[in-house]
Formats: C-alpha cells, sequence, structure tokens
C-alpha cells in the first residue's frame, strides 16, 4: 500500500485534535492560544521532514533521482556522462607567400566565436586550408561552408579573411542531457553486457558523443559482420558525416570481439515530403507546430529499412497545438524504406 503523505493542514488538524485529547480543558483551536501557535510551528517542521522523506525516496531509484545521485549511480556502473564536444573542420585561406602557419593560431567568426588551429601547417602560394577546432566545446562553434572568418591576430604573408571551408565545421555537441544520460544507464542495468551481443554495440555506440540513435544489423554483409548504423539527431543534419563515423568506428574498434568483421555506416537520408491541400488555420505558428510534431515522430519511429505509418503521421499532424484541421495530399500511404534508409524531415508545400 502506497504511503499518502498528509498535507499541512491536515497536519495542523491532527496537531490541534492532539493537544485537545491530552490536555484537559485545552482549546487549542483558538487562533490567539499559545497552543495554537505551537501546532502549526510544529506542524509546519513536521511537515518539511515529511518533504525530505519524499525527495530522499526518489533518490532511491535511479529513474527519478537528482542530477548528483545520478552521477553517483552512474559512476558505479561505469555510465560517465558524455561531455561537449568541440566543433572541427577547415579554413580556407589565400597566401601572398610560403609560410607556416603555427599550432593554436586564433581565428575568429564574425559573432566572436573563435577557433584555433590544430597543427602546424605549411602553406603555398594561393589558396590552402587550415585545419581548426572550436575553442569552446558544444554545438556554438558549428558553421556552414562560406562563412566570414578573421585572424585574431595578423600573419605576414597570410590573408587575414579567410572563410569556412567547403565540408563546414562540424560535429560539435553540447553535454549530454540528464535525461538522455539516465536513459543509457538505466539500458545499461537492464540489459548488461554480454560480450558483444547486438544490445553491446548499440551501446558502445551510444557512448560516443553526438550519438543519440544506434541500430545494429548482425550479419547483414555476410556471415561474421556486424553493421552499426547511427544518427546525430541534435546536429543540424542528423546523417552523420565521415569524420563522425570514423569516431565511432575507432570507439567500436577498442570494444568488439576480435572475431567480429564491422562495419559502422551512415544510414542513408529518404526525405519525406509533406504535402497539404487544406490547413486551418492556415498560420505560422500552425505550420511550426506541425512540422515539431512530425520532427518528433521521425526521431521516435524512423529506424533504417523501417515503415513510417501514415495513420502516425496524421495522428502528430493532429497534435500539433492550434491546428484545427487540415487535407494532407502527400504522402498519400505508408512511406517504406529500403536496407540502410532512413526517413527525415523533408520539405513542406502548404496551401
Amino acid at each position: 500500500m502506497p504511503f499518502d503523505r498528509p498535507n499541512l493542514r491536515e497536519l495542523v488538524t491532527r496537531a490541534l485534535a492532539d493537544i485537545n485529547g491530552r490536555l484537559t480543558g485545552a482549546e487549542a483551536r483558538l487562533s490567539v492560544a499559545t497552543l495554537n501557535v505551537l501546532a502549526v510551528v510544529q506542524s509546519g517542521a513536521v511537515d518539511g521532514l515529511h518533504g525530505h522523506l519524499d525527495w530522499l525516496a526518489d533518490q532511491l531509484m535511479i529513474d527519478r533521482c537528482d542530477e548528483d545521485h545520478l552521477a553517483r549511480y552512474a559512476s558505479i556502473w561505469k555510465v560517465p556522462r558524455k561531455a561537449a564536444a568541440p566543433s572541427a573542420g577547415f579554413a580556407a585561406v589565400n597566401a601572398f607567400a610560403a609560410l607556416t602557419v603555427d599550432a593554436g593560431t586564433l581565428i575568429q567568426r564574425q559573432d566572436g566565436v573563435q577557433y584555433k588551429t590544430t597543427a602546424a601547417t605549411n602553406l603555398a602560394v594561393g589558396a590552402g586550408a587550415l585545419p581548426v577546432v572550436a575553442v569552446v566545446a558544444g554545438t556554438t562553434g558549428n558553421a556552414a561552408a562560406g562563412i566570414a572568418l578573421n585572424l585574431v591576430t595578423p600573419i605576414d604573408g597570410l590573408d587575414s579573411s579567410m572563410t569556412v571551408g567547403p565540408a563546414g565545421i562540424t560535429d560539435g555537441a553540447e553535454q549530454e542531457t540528464v535525461d538522455a544520460w539516465r536513459a543509457r544507464l538505466l539500458e545499461r542495468i537492464q540489459e548488461p553486457p554480454n560480450g558483444g551481443t547486438k544490445s553491446d554495440y548499440a551501446a558502445w555506440a551510444l557512448e560516443v558523443q553526438g550519438v543519440t540513435r544506434a541500430w545494429v544489423y548482425p550479419n547483414e554483409m555476410g556471415a561474421g559482420t556486424v553493421t552499426v548504423r547511427f544518427m546525430r539527431d541534435n546536429d543540424t543534419n542528423p546523417i552523420p558525416d565521415a569524420a563522425a563515423v570514423s569516431a565511432v568506428a575507432a570507439h567500436l574498434e577498442t570494444l568488439r570481439p576480435v572475431t567480429a568483421e564491422l562495419i559502422v555506416t551512415a544510414p542513408t537520408a529518404a526525405p519525406i515530403n509533406f504535402q497539404f491541400a487544406q490547413l486551418n488555420p492556415n498560420t505560422s505558428a500552425t505550420r511550426e507546430a506541425i512540422k515539431a510534431e512530425l520532427a518528433d515522430l521521425l526521431r521516435r519511429e524512423a529506424i533504417p529499412g523501417g515503415t513510417i505509418k501514415l495513420s502516425h503521421i496524421r495522428a502528430a499532424i493532429s497534435a500539433a497545438a492550434g491546428e484545427d484541421d487540415y487535407v494532407l495530399t502527400a504522402p498519400a500511404a505508408n512511406v517504406v524504406n529500403p536496407v540502410g534508409s532512413i526517413s527525415t524531415l523533408g520539405g513542406f508545400l502548404w496551401p
């Protein structure tokens, strides 16, 4: 039977009744009586104790404990929180003379975000590239190709104006959220390591910063093979790039059984384009709410080679805040993906 915690008013009523029952002729319910004050003060203290016991009860359970206690449980189970990761990429530069740019040279974006070169780089006259990493870890350092950069301190022979390279500066990630950390810890407890089972590979992939979902396919590429696909849903493009694939592959290589042939690859994006013939109310707020609901649906249900049901798409649209009525003309049926392809959010055609 669960414990029913009394509220403050109930505690005061009990205290007043207890005093009246134990002291002959007393009437603690009078607001001007000293006994009334004592009953209220005592009840407040007891209510605080009940609250602390309530909090302590939550700390006993991993699925409900606070962040500080979650850290203690995670350290016991060896599931450390994934730290923030800095963005990395290349800056496209132009040199007027042959020179060497030292490691640690600071480069700044117009909004003040700074990068530093990761290695000493020899440049010839003309176009070149400098490997850079964001000074501060997190997604703030991510930058699209062509964004303007400038040297913090000018260097003779090197144009101070430069741009982000063609591949962008990518793969920055924020510190793992408490909810995601808790979910990984619970999965570690519920599915303990088994020396290289399917669930082990998924858990290992999720240990890599930025990885939010992972799927494992034994023998997909032949006997003895293990194929791992994963997503980075918190990035601008959730489909992992080559650097992210290499990072996961390198991590799994340190953990996998020696007999397994490991293939780590990114899913192939299969964007779903949505077309509406009618939307009421047809406002920007309603449209954004629908986009958010559909993005959430795909994050929950999209898997490589999986199917997104039309009924679930319609339910997600109907759940959007402010939506009253709509007519969806595309997609017109369940969206079925081939092996290795995953549904992603495509374009929207509104009425």
